[in-house]
Protein backbone atom coordinates (compact mmCIF):
# COMPACT_ATOMS: atom_id res chain seq x y z
CA UNK A 1 0.00 0.00 0.00
CA UNK A 2 1.38 3.39 -0.98
CA UNK A 3 1.25 6.13 1.62
CA UNK A 4 0.92 9.69 0.36
CA UNK A 5 3.32 11.88 2.29
CA UNK A 6 1.39 15.12 1.82
CA UNK A 7 -1.84 14.01 3.47
CA UNK A 8 -2.44 15.08 7.05
CA UNK A 9 -4.04 11.85 8.18
CA UNK A 10 -3.14 8.27 7.52
CA UNK A 11 -5.97 7.58 5.09
CA UNK A 12 -9.03 9.09 3.46
CA UNK A 13 -11.17 7.92 6.36
CA UNK A 14 -8.82 9.48 8.88
CA UNK A 15 -8.82 12.75 6.91
CA UNK A 16 -12.64 12.64 6.80
CA UNK A 17 -12.82 12.26 10.58
CA UNK A 18 -10.25 15.04 11.15
CA UNK A 19 -12.16 17.45 8.91
CA UNK A 20 -15.46 16.70 10.63
CA UNK A 21 -13.98 16.94 14.13
CA UNK A 22 -12.24 20.23 13.35
CA UNK A 23 -15.48 21.57 11.86
CA UNK A 24 -17.36 20.68 15.06
CA UNK A 25 -14.71 22.44 17.18
CA UNK A 26 -14.86 25.57 15.00
CA UNK A 27 -18.67 25.53 15.11
CA UNK A 28 -18.65 25.25 18.92
CA UNK A 29 -16.21 28.17 19.14
CA UNK A 30 -18.37 30.27 16.82
CA UNK A 31 -21.53 29.49 18.77
CA UNK A 32 -19.77 30.35 22.03
CA UNK A 33 -18.50 33.70 20.70
CA UNK A 34 -21.88 34.64 19.23
CA UNK A 35 -23.63 33.75 22.50
CA UNK A 36 -21.04 35.72 24.47
CA UNK A 37 -21.51 38.76 22.22
CA UNK A 38 -25.30 38.55 22.57
CA UNK A 39 -24.99 38.39 26.37
CA UNK A 40 -22.48 41.29 26.43
CA UNK A 41 -23.79 43.94 24.01
CA UNK A 42 -21.43 46.73 25.14
CA UNK A 43 -18.09 45.06 24.57
CA UNK A 44 -14.91 47.05 25.02
CA UNK A 45 -11.23 46.31 25.19
CA UNK A 46 -11.31 45.37 28.88
CA UNK A 47 -14.07 42.78 28.28
CA UNK A 48 -12.06 41.15 25.48
CA UNK A 49 -8.95 41.05 27.67
CA UNK A 50 -10.97 39.55 30.53
CA UNK A 51 -12.45 36.89 28.24
CA UNK A 52 -9.16 35.87 26.66
CA UNK A 53 -7.13 36.02 29.88
CA UNK A 54 -8.81 32.86 31.20
CA UNK A 55 -6.81 29.68 30.65
CA UNK A 56 -9.88 27.81 29.40
CA UNK A 57 -10.51 30.38 26.69
CA UNK A 58 -6.87 30.31 25.64
CA UNK A 59 -6.97 26.52 25.32
CA UNK A 60 -10.32 26.62 23.48
CA UNK A 61 -8.98 29.25 21.07
CA UNK A 62 -5.73 27.36 20.47
CA UNK A 63 -7.71 24.16 19.88
CA UNK A 64 -9.86 26.05 17.38
CA UNK A 65 -6.78 27.45 15.62
CA UNK A 66 -5.35 23.93 15.43
CA UNK A 67 -8.66 22.72 13.98
CA UNK A 68 -8.50 25.53 11.45
CA UNK A 69 -4.97 24.48 10.48
CA UNK A 70 -6.00 20.83 10.04
CA UNK A 71 -9.23 21.70 8.25
CA UNK A 72 -7.50 24.14 5.93
CA UNK A 73 -4.63 21.83 5.08
CA UNK A 74 -6.81 18.81 4.28
CA UNK A 75 -9.24 20.94 2.30
CA UNK A 76 -6.58 22.66 0.20
CA UNK A 77 -4.76 19.36 -0.35
CA UNK A 78 -7.94 17.74 -1.66
CA UNK A 79 -8.76 20.66 -3.95
CA UNK A 80 -5.23 20.92 -5.32
CA UNK A 81 -4.86 17.18 -5.96
CA UNK A 82 -8.17 17.23 -7.84
CA UNK A 83 -7.63 20.35 -9.94
CA UNK A 84 -3.89 21.07 -10.24
CA UNK A 85 -2.31 18.24 -12.19
CA UNK A 86 1.18 19.73 -12.60
CA UNK A 87 3.06 18.37 -9.57
CA UNK A 88 5.61 21.18 -9.29
CA UNK A 89 2.93 23.87 -9.37
CA UNK A 90 0.82 21.92 -6.87
CA UNK A 91 3.84 21.57 -4.57
CA UNK A 92 4.56 25.30 -4.72
CA UNK A 93 0.94 26.20 -3.97
CA UNK A 94 0.81 23.69 -1.11
CA UNK A 95 4.01 25.11 0.33
CA UNK A 96 2.56 28.65 0.24
CA UNK A 97 -0.59 27.47 1.99
CA UNK A 98 1.38 25.57 4.64
CA UNK A 99 3.44 28.67 5.39
CA UNK A 100 0.27 30.80 5.61
CA UNK A 101 -1.54 28.31 7.87
CA UNK A 102 1.46 28.00 10.18
CA UNK A 103 1.81 31.80 10.27
CA UNK A 104 -1.85 32.08 11.31
CA UNK A 105 -1.39 29.45 14.00
CA UNK A 106 1.78 30.96 15.47
CA UNK A 107 0.32 34.47 15.31
CA UNK A 108 -2.70 33.23 17.24
CA UNK A 109 -0.43 31.49 19.74
CA UNK A 110 1.69 34.57 20.40
CA UNK A 111 -1.31 36.90 20.60
CA UNK A 112 -3.18 34.54 22.94
CA UNK A 113 -0.39 33.99 25.40
CA UNK A 114 0.45 37.68 25.34
CA UNK A 115 -2.92 38.57 26.88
Amino acid sequence: MVKIASTFGRSGTHDFILVRASAVIMLAYTIFLVAWLVCNPAVGYSEWVTLYSHLGMKIFTLLTLTGLLIHGWIGIWQVLTDYVKHSLLRGIIQFIFVIALLAYWFTGLFVLWGV
